[in-house]
């Protein structure tokens, strides 16, 4: 009896020194992964690994626009790139910040002046993301993909009465009226919900403005559209906000027909992102160190729920050019 109980413990302490060993060999790994990918990019940066062979550029905006410095340089890097000979952004947004969405469209506007460019619009362009894609010569969408939802909200959330029910009180010294209003803590007075309304009305403007000065939309049809309702990408091309109802090969097709593109060119993704976390050898190695601990299950559902996408809406501040649902509820 003793034996096998002596045994029973050797194979458990070898199975723990096997399951270390292992979680061990898969950190060097990604390690590994990490300064190969660094060196690498550091050398792409540097223009010593740049592709030489002539190919279309495909990049993707996805998910909530914010302020993206790192975007904004990885777009400027690529419009002096010598191999890529037009750009295919395709974007599947809701929007965002307004001040990230116009940060973007600055930053694809200078892109397309550069090189030929045109949007494939996926699933939704909407709000920020529609003026993202307004910064593209030409626009195409899926016949059911969403579209629109001009407009600018300000949102926050005022507790006064949970507070009143609790018996809390948040007393205040400030400067003037004006001073960090609203703070959700008090009734919204008339004087500060004009302030409100006016950056709004400012942010809106400069939106209807781009609608009207980009697609070549006036009068009671430019009314219309930018009443902040969603289309579809048929109506889109009803109401002039979309050019063509296709995919990625109408993008293609119009970019050989109007700007004498090659057809025949590859189209090659190109990475916008250079943080880390970013990166997909990063999440090809987080997912490989968190099956190997047992908690590769929770990092699925997690992506799979959206859990990380609502708080990343939940952490949104400021002018919103956004367009969801939940976010309106």
């Amino acid at each position: 009896m003793s034996l096998d109980a002596d045994s029973l413990v050797d194979r458990r302490r070898m199975r723990r020194k096997l399951t270390f060993w292992r979680v061990l060999a898969v950190l060097v790994a990604v390690v590994g992964i990490v300064a190969v990918g660094a060196a690498l990019r550091g050398r792409s940066e540097l223009g010593f690994g740049e592709p030489v062979s002539a190919q279309i550029a495909r990049i993707g905006i996805r998910g909530i626009i914010r302020n993206d410095q790192e975007r904004v340089e990885a777009l400027d890097r690529l419009g002096k790139s010598r191999a890529a000979r037009a750009v295919i952004v395709h974007i599947d947004s809701p929007g965002g910040t307004t001040a990230g969405s116009e940060q973007l469209h600055t930053a694809l506007r200078r892109l397309a002046a550069k090189k030929p460019t045109v949007i494939v619009v996926d699933g939704m362009a909407a709000s920020g993301g529609y003026i993202a894609a307004m910064a593209g010569e030409h626009i195409v969408a899926q016949g059911n993909s969403i579209v629109g939802s001009i407009g600018v909200l300000f949102q926050y959330p005022n507790v006064t009465d949970l507070l009143k029910t609790i018996g809390v009180k948040v007393e205040e010294v400030k400067s003037s009226p004006l001073k960090a209003a609203p703070n959700g803590f008090e009734p919204t007075s008339p004087e500060v919900r004009a302030a409100i309304a006016s950056l709004v009305a400012d942010s809106y403007d400069w939106f209807r403005a781009m609608v009207r000065e980009r697609r070549s939309i006036d009068g009671e049809l430019l009314a219309k559209v930018t009443d902040g309702r969603v289309f579809t990408g048929r109506q889109g091309i009803e109401f002039k906000l979309v050019d063509e109802i296709g995919t990625e090969e109408q993008a293609v097709e119009w970019l050989a027909k109007a700007k004498g593109i090659d057809a025949k060119l590859p189209v090659k993704d190109w990475d916008l992102k250079a943080q880390f976390g970013d990166l997909s050898f990063i999440h090809l190695g987080s997912a490989a160190v968190l099956e190997a601990v047992g908690l590769g299950r929770i990092a699925r559902t997690l992506a799979d729920t959206g859990t990380i996408q609502s708080l990343e809406r939940l952490n949104l501040d400021g002018l919103l050019a956004l367009w969801h649902p939940a976010a309106s509820d």
